[in-house]
């Protein structure tokens, strides 16, 4: 880690998952410059780890494991606390540290969850009681994932993702057993976003929706990805030819790629062939969904 966390006996902890989408639909831009979308967003057992204790000197102060992310007013950490500050009309002097295990650029929505995770444990520390779609309007004016992470369930999400509608328990999809890799480079949401209109197919490349059983498993942001990024569509065709994988596609605008395993499957064997395949500075994940 770049900075010694402090001792925080008396602090919050929470913990921030990582997220992905069994389907991801583009149905148009909008008059504010966002795309329309439909997409369901489960939680993954791959967290960031977020402590916090109140501060006596007014001021706000992160502290990241990962020294290449932002620490001041830029953070969505840091954001999240300003956004609430302005909604109650109060101030929130507090230690933020924040442990990253969800790699930046990679489509799993961590910076978000950090985001969410700092108006829960505000809104529990300072007991100010706000109900889940409060604080998801909250979460909006950060960024659109960020009310999913609120609800902290599987949700069906619309609008430019700001919509949220928790998924009902009976008609979620089980916990699904998950491997995702990660190439050794990031894709903004934005750029994949903006390329959307003028993306083709590319040729050669698996965009078809696949019948599963918690639904069609499609993402429509793989258009513009596999045009720039080759690598990703190639990757996806040999994850779906593998014999431990029942699905595949990308993950939110990438860069990480994810497969759904067989039943009984640990996945471990796979990862090793992928690394083996693509590379050793790619990352990969075991895990499952929430």
């Amino acid at each position: 880690m770049s900075d010694q966390f402090p001792d925080m006996s008396d602090a919050c902890e929470f913990f921030a998952p990582a997220k992905t989408n069994l389907w991801l639909r583009v149905l148009g831009q909008r008059d504010d410059g966002y795309h329309e979308i439909e997409t369901r967003m489960v939680a993954l057992d791959l967290q960031d780890r977020i402590r916090l204790q109140w501060r006596d000197d007014d001021h706000v102060v992160l502290r990241c494991s990962d020294p290449s992310l932002p620490r001041g007013e830029d953070n969505l950490a840091v954001k999240a606390v300003r956004a609430l500050e302005r909604h109650t009309d109060r101030v929130f002097s507090i230690s933020i540290d924040l442990e990253k295990n969800i790699p930046s650029g990679a489509g799993l929505g961590g910076g978000s969850s950090d985001a969410a995770a700092v108006l829960r444990a505000i809104n529990v520390m300072g007991s100010l009681f706000l109900p889940e779609d409060e604080l998801a309007a909250v979460g909006a004016q950060i960024g659109s994932d960020v009310p999913f992470f609120v609800y902290d369930r599987t949700c069906d999400c619309g609008g430019r993702g700001e919509i949220v509608t928790p998924v009902a328990e009976g008609e979620a999809p089980a916990s699904l057993p998950i491997f995702l890799i990660k190439p050794a480079f990031e894709i903004s949401a934005g750029w994949a976003y903006q390329q959307y209109a003028a993306s083709s197919e590319y040729e050669g490349f698996v965009y078809a929706a696949q019948t599963c059983p918690w639904g069609e498993m499609v993402n429509d942001l793989e258009r513009p990805v596999f045009e720039k990024y080759t690598v990703l569509g190639e990757m996806k065709s040999w994850l779906l030819a593998q014999p431990e994988v029942s699905a595949a596609l990308m993950s939110g605008s990438g860069s990480t790629m994810l497969a759904i395993l067989k039943p009984g499957i640990d996945g471990s064997e796979l990862g090793a062939l992928a690394l083996e395949r693509y590379g050793e500075n790619c990352w990969t994940f075991l895990g499952q969904t929430s």
